[in-house]
């Protein structure tokens, strides 16, 4: 059952947009070990949303 208080899972095509960047440019990351962590779902990658903007605040510090 979903949680009320917790965003749902972004799909790739959601993150590129956050981080505006090219869908393939993730999946290039993801061979790579680099890049926002996704989990499998199937056949499809997901990700936390508060894990993507932690790993992309992580970046802006460097």
């Amino acid at each position: 059952m979903a949680q009320p208080d917790k965003e749902p899972c972004w799909t790739v095509a959601d993150v590129a947009a956050y981080l505006r960047v090219p869908e393939e440019t993730l999946y290039a990351w993801r061979k790579r070990h680099y890049g926002p962590p996704a989990s499998r779902v199937g056949r499809y990658l997901r990700y936390e949303p508060a894990v993507v903007q932690a790993w992309f605040r992580e970046r802006q510090a460097s």
